[in-house]
């Protein structure tokens, strides 16, 4: 397993910020893409962090990601928006669209936004977070290549379709859900290809259909839609609740692409040079529309007590809700840097040498 590299989270946002700026990115995109890349990592998300880098660069060499783009307005109301990205590049854009969201959420109470078009953007909690840190619910999807199973299916028919949602709550905590629709993200299968190890039972399907432990196979299947794909929440069946996770998905695909005009289902597919074009949900709703915002935060804050104070099962350290590993994990690498495999440090030396940037070790 690659040991562990430190790095403070300013130097990796800069080094970052120069490498899209010379592949030609106006500055404050630039700047924002760096920032949701790094923040990946900070909160311990590394399958979607700078490791991903690459990409970006490569899609924008090839001109499969504009960092140009001009988004191309289709739909807007006083309440919602929605855009065609002209293939730009998601982060930037996203962060665009989440804070008009919340601009307009400020004015009406709730607003909401999709986006066809686009490309990966990154964690959804970093957009939700947005809207938590405005006394507002916020909300985020996104869709992503076919790589999920139906539920009594081979054939690949949606993607891992994170949903994610942020509430806040007393003290600067918040509860944010940020999670794949399937049993697992496509990054820990690449993980579990790169060390050799074998899947879980219960992660994936091949091309017949049968429960697959061979990581690297999989990959290839799923990359050339030969069938077989990752399992969704709940696994193989109905009986621990597949068909829940199966139906979660499709939710994403109806709200990011049905909503935008779009592509979904096994229509959005990667390439070996960079990831499909996708397409976004953004919402955000005021406290105040349901109660005042400070008494909805305490008893957000007493909910949150109550759930870490819980009795813990025997042989576990604690319970958890969602966002406080990643939460503290952030306040970690705020002070002791940001953790990188060494693979990961090397393919950005490597970047470094092919933007003719300084590296940062």
């Amino acid at each position: 397993m690659d040991s562990t590299v430190r790095i403070g989270r300013e130097k990796l946002e800069q080094f970052c910020t120069n490498v899209f700026l010379q592949l030609g990115l106006p500055e404050q995109e630039a700047i924002d893409s760096s920032k949701i890349l790094v923040a990946a990592d900070a909160r311990g998300i590394g399958s979607h962090g700078v490791g991903r880098l690459w990409r970006y660069a490569n899609g924008i060499r090839k001109g499969i990601m504009l960092g140009t783009a001009t988004p191309q307005i289709l739909r807007d109301t006083p309440i919602s928006l929605v855009l065609d990205a002209q293939g730009a590049m998601g982060m930037g854009i996203s962060k665009k669209t989440m804070e008009q969201v919340i601009s307009r959420a400020k004015t009406i109470g709730a607003s909401f936004a999709s986006i066809r078009n686009s490309n990966h953007f990154g964690i959804a909690g970093f957009y939700t977070e947005l809207a938590a840190h405005e006394d507002m619910i916020g909300i985020c999807m996104t869709n992503t290549a076919a790589l999920g199973v139906p539920t009594f299916g081979r054939t690949a028919m949606f993607g891992t379709n994170p949903i994610a949602i942020s509430v806040p709550a007393t003290k600067g905590r918040m509860f944010t859900l940020d999670m794949a629709t399937t049993c697992v993200t496509r990054g820990k299968v690449e993980v579990y290809a790169r060390e050799g190890k074998r899947l879980p039972q219960g992660w994936a399907v091949d091309t017949t259909g049968k429960g697959t432990a061979d990581a690297t196979r999989l990959l290839d299947d799923m990359l050339y839609q030969r069938g077989g794909g990752m399992l969704p929440l709940g696994g193989e069946g109905e009986l621990l609740g597949g068909h829940k996770g199966y139906g979660l998905a499709v939710l994403v695909d109806i709200l990011t692409a049905v909503t935008s005009g779009g592509d979904f289902g096994k229509s959005v597919m990667d390439s070996e040079a960079t990831s499909a074009r996708v397409c976004h949900f953004f919402g955000a709703i005021k406290l105040e529309v349901f109660r005042d915002p400070q008494e909805f935060k305490k008893d957000m804050g007493r909910l949150l007590d109550e759930l870490v104070a819980t009795e813990v099962a025997d042989g576990c350290d604690r319970v958890y809700y969602a966002g406080l590993k990643e939460h503290e994990a952030e306040a970690e690498s705020n002070r002791s840097g940001v953790p990188l495999t060494e693979k990961v440090v090397e393919s950005l030396r490597k970047i470094a040498q092919e933007s003719g940037v300084s590296f940062i070790l």
